[in-house]
Formats: C-alpha cells, sequence, structure tokens
C-alpha cells in the first residue's frame, strides 16, 4: 500500500473543502484498486457530495441544524459549541474510499471527495490517500 499526506488550510470558519483533484492527481497512472481517503482528526469528516451548486452550503447549514453551535455539549475546551465538532464525524465520517479504474477516478459526474471541518479553533489538517491496487 502507498500513501501520501495531504496538507491542508482550512481557515477560521466551517468549510467543505474540495480535495477531488489532488486525489485524482495521487492516482492518476496507478492502474485499477481503490483509493482511501482518511482525516486523522477527531472533529473532521470526508464526504462525497456535489460541489459548486449548492450543495456543500446546504451540508454545512444541515450540519448547523443537527449540531448547534451552543453551550449544550459537554465538550466544552476551545470556542462555544466546540464540542460538536466531535460529534460530527459520527455523521461525516473520518473516511471515504472511491474505486480507481485505469489510474482514474471512478466518481459519479457530480461526485467529489471533500474535507468537511466545523473547528473553527484549528486551521490545519491533514488527509492521508493510501491506494489499495486491485
Amino acid at each position: 500500500m502507498d500513501t501520501q499526506t495531504l496538507t491542508v488550510r482550512t481557515g477560521d470558519r466551517e468549510v467543505v473543502l474540495d480535495l477531488t483533484r489532488e486525489a485524482a492527481d495521487y492516482a492518476s497512472g496507478r492502474g485499477d484498486g481503490l483509493l482511501h481517503v482518511f482525516v486523522p482528526h477527531a472533529t473532521a469528516g470526508i464526504a462525497i457530495l456535489e460541489t459548486g451548486a449548492g450543495s456543500d452550503d446546504d451540508l454545512l447549514t444541515a450540519l448547523r441544524d443537527l449540531l448547534p453551535a451552543d453551550d449544550r455539549w459537554r465538550h466544552r475546551h476551545g470556542s462555544p459549541g466546540h464540542g460538536r465538532s466531535h460529534v460530527m464525524p459520527a455523521l461525516v465520517p473520518p473516511y471515504a474510499t472511491v474505486p480507481v479504474l485505469g489510474g482514474r477516478l471512478a466518481l459519479g459526474t457530480w461526485q467529489s471527495i471533500c474535507l468537511v471541518d466545523l473547528n473553527v479553533d484549528n486551521d490545519v489538517r491533514e488527509v492521508r490517500l493510501s491506494f489499495l491496487p486491485g
């Protein structure tokens, strides 16, 4: 298994960050197999969804509705509502696996691989890309 680690900056706001280009570059020319994308953080997740047409903002809105940034959370360090960031990976898991065919991601037409990060206290994230040959 071959692995590459990306370091990405998410800034000081909630974000859905498209990593499809980086994932496609990594998978390019590798033949058939699986690309596994993993974020080793307790407050971030990986989602496959359409971006650029509002779905990324809709996801953030849905997560705000499900996980309000208020004082209900028992996990209380950091910014107000930080505990919700620790619950989010149960809804948006920290990983995704995508088929690779002929060195190309086998995503649907409108699918993108995205990092989802609600944690405004940490603006640097690592994302691990691993290729498992088929």
